[in-house]
């Protein structure tokens, strides 16, 4: 997929902010996505061996954002505490950390143009949650003309079974192989 296919990937790790680890919260979503720090951190450190870019996309959001106006409580507020990347994750300078005001890390943020300046062709996709902002983020890399992967084992949702109703949406797809749903070990073997 890379080297040999000329492709330059970059690993797009949405937010794994601290707002959605807060045990005392007992979010359904935090144990499942802590599943995912592991075998984010040996992605991350594979890419950054291949001077592949690696982007943190955390919500930024604001506590009168029409988002709020339903169900959802306000979360991830632009700079608290809770919008900030979870310490787990092995974050280095090189990285670029990039909020954003809506779901997708695409939506208002430049990152469209970022990549391309880096000739990245492939977007490799994780964190949470896999049903909306992960989703979004993929869409959207398509939608920017980037191939997309939907990373099954570093990302989560609230539940295991959406998690894998979603995943499972996209496993056959028209767009094959410009989207495609594997495993963080298979995307490693083809690095």
């Amino acid at each position: 997929m890379t080297n040999k296919n000329k492709e330059k990937a970059a690993l797009l790790i949405i937010d794994m902010v601290k707002d959605n680890f807060i045990e005392s919260k007992n979010l359904p979503i935090t144990q499942l996505a802590k599943q995912t720090i592991a075998p984010i951190n040996r992605l991350s450190a594979e890419f950054r061996q291949r001077s592949f870019p690696v982007v943190f996309s955390t919500d930024a959001f604001h506590e009168d954002d029409f988002i709020f106006s339903a169900r959802m409580r306000p979360h991830s507020l632009e700079g608290t505490n809770g919008a900030e990347v979870i310490d787990e994750l092995d974050r280095k300078g090189e990285d670029l950390w990039l909020p954003k005001p809506k779901f997708s890390a695409f939506f208002a943020t430049g990152l469209h143009l970022w990549l391309r300046e880096r000739g990245v062709t492939l977007c490799a996709v994780a964190g949470i949650a896999t049903n909306i902002c992960v989703l979004t983020t993929v869409m959207d890399a398509l939608c920017h003309d980037f191939k997309a992967v939907f990373l099954e084992d570093c990302s989560a949702t609230y539940s295991e079974s959406l998690h894998e109703q979603t995943l499972g949406l996209y496993r056959r797809n028209p767009l094959f192989p410009l989207l495609r749903v594997i495993s963080s070990e298979e995307l490693i073997s083809e690095l």
